[in-house]
């Protein structure tokens, strides 16, 4: 258990957190959110120790062994990837190199026989005997082959580096577990295998994180870091999200009667309960939100942008046809048809070819053989990966950077469209060359919905926006009533907008209409059979 009490943090005389009282216990796992810049990390630092707290105190239960997730990369070069898990569990690890170090001696004497005694008896109380054995399934468990095991880091490649830091965190059942971003950089199915592992992990979890879907599927609790404060919620991050939006609504209409207003909360609380992300957890947290009433429940105050494509004119039946498409050195005779209603994820081991594949249909690329045919009634509005040329050295305003896309250049008229994305008063008149990477993004979102065409192309849209500009687009795209065509890494957004998957790597690979979530339990399943 980790018991906050009346914790203050403060840089230079300016107050991070105030007032901050939780308790975090055992079999729970607590997702910390809040916007760019809150304080979710420096949050976890103060938890580990890291960070001494201005005021107040972080007590942890005596003899709990907390594990937190590196982020280093490169601090284990001169360790083998097996090592480096097995460094996961400090004292046990201690022990071995102390042992070593003693029967390696050439003048090996009494009071070393005792002192190796002793430490092979805490070795075994810790489970020694066992530790290189669990640590090889572990990483068997991650699909790291067992030729690495003894390969130095520094030869490993970085992709497979972030899986082994992971496994070092995640060794020897740890009583509290602290991970930061577990899932940057990992792959579809180590995303899989760990929220299937901390589903079952018995112990404290706290973890920050922009993966809804992992934050939804993992969470018991959600700790919001708003202005200052952190409020602590039962339920997942939907349950949280959704009921803010609730509590706003009807905060915007004075005159709901209370009993209609109960009566809502009481619905919407009801379905959420019954579906509990723990299974032995469903019970407790089933009676905790049972027991909600609209005070217990205090509204974020951050807001959300406005994310809504309206179609031009409506989408005809032909809408794409690709016929022996090929890109030199990425793929080759890829054909597909895009059908009214479509919303096609694509799917690569390679993230160049849904990039380039994008910028072909999108017209920004003629260096290609085979046919694309779009339809007469389509219009399309492309959201690229990389957006530098829209910014670089632009010296206009936003405001006059979104009327250079618009046939309408009154100033009201185009503060309302950035207004959809926050960029309200002063911000409207920032230079674009001076935006960071969310608000480019955000940017380039206005852009869109200004000229939005019946079929979209985006290329990772969440890149670089927080949570609540993710959710905003996630709104949107799941609205939009035209196709789709997208790639992102966001699973929460692959699996609640596309209703069909396609495969390319050199060339197609798979295609059908089948949810992401369906594709990944597929992949799953072959998977546990090799």
């Amino acid at each position: 258990m980790i018991q906050v009490n009346n914790v203050m943090l403060q840089f230079d005389g300016k107050k991070l957190f105030d007032d901050v009282n939780l308790k975090f216990t055992k079999g729970n796992c607590y997702g910390i959110i809040g916007a760019n810049g809150a304080g979710k990390s420096t949050f976890l630092r103060l938890l580990t120790g890291d960070l001494e707290p201005s005021r107040g105190e972080i007590s942890i239960s005596p003899n709990e062994r907390m594990s937190v997730l590196k982020q280093n990369q490169e601090a284990y070069n001169d360790k083998t990837a097996l090592e480096t898990v097995l460094m996961g569990h400090k004292r046990l690890y201690e022990i071995m190199k102390e042992k070593d170090a003693l029967y390696a001696k050439e003048d090996f004497s009494e009071a070393d026989g005792i002192k190796a005694g002793e430490l092979e008896n805490e070795f075994a109380e810790l489970g020694g005997w066992e530790a290189e054995s669990n640590a090889e399934t572990l990483l068997n468990n991650m699909g790291i082959p067992s030729d690495l095991f003894n390969k130095l880091m520094v030869d490993i490649d970085p992709k497979i580096k972030v899986k082994i830091l992971l496994a070092q965190s995640l060794f020897d059942n740890p009583d509290i577990l602290i991970l930061d971003e577990p899932t940057n950089n990992l792959d579809a199915k180590t995303v899989m295998w760990l929220e299937e592992f901390l589903l079952d992990f018995e112990n404290l979890v706290i973890v920050v994180s922009h993966n809804r879907h992992f934050l939804n599927k993992i969470c018991t609790n959600i700790c919001d870091v708003d202005y200052g404060k952190i409020n602590m919620f039962v339920g997942n991050y939907d349950f949280w999200y959704e009921t803010n939006q609730l509590l706003q609504k009807q905060a915007r209409d004075q005159n709901k009667k209370m009993e209609q207003r109960a009566e809502e909360l009481k619905q919407f609380i009801a379905r959420f309960s019954a579906n509990a992300s723990k299974s032995r957890q469903a019970t407790s947290r089933k009676r905790e939100l049972e027991k909600l009433t609209l005070n217990d429940i205090v509204p974020s105050s951050r807001r959300y942008p406005y994310v809504d494509f309206a179609m031009p004119r409506d989408i005809g039946n032909e809408v794409l046809e690709v016929k022996n498409l090929t890109k030199k050195g990425l793929f080759e005779n890829v054909s597909f048809i895009v059908n009214k209603g479509d919303k096609i994820t694509f799917l690569s081991d390679n993230a160049l070819i849904p990039t380039a594949l994008f910028n072909i249909l999108a017209g920004e690329d003629e260096d290609y053989t085979g046919e694309v045919k779009w339809g007469k009634t389509i219009t399309t509005a492309y959201l690229p990966q990389n957006n530098e040329k829209y910014f670089d050295g632009c010296e206009l305003n936003l405001v006059e950077w979104l009327g250079q896309y618009s046939k309408e250049h009154d100033a009201t008229y185009l503060r309302g469209w950035l207004g959809r994305m926050l960029f309200s008063g002063d911000d409207a008149l920032k230079k674009a060359k001076v935006l960071s990477g969310g608000e480019k993004v955000r940017c380039m979102l206005s852009r869109m919905m200004l000229n939005s065409g019946n079929v979209l192309i985006m290329d990772e849209p969440t890149n670089h926006l927080d949570l609540e500009s993710i959710t905003a687009l996630n709104n949107g795209m799941i609205n939009f009533k035209g196709c789709i065509l997208f790639t992102s890494h966001d699973q929460e957004v692959t699996e609640t907008v596309a209703n069909r998957v396609i495969v390319i790597n050199k060339t197609k690979e798979f295609d059908k209409e089948i949810s992401y979530e369906h594709y990944l339990r597929m992949l799953y399943f072959e998977n546990k059979k090799k």
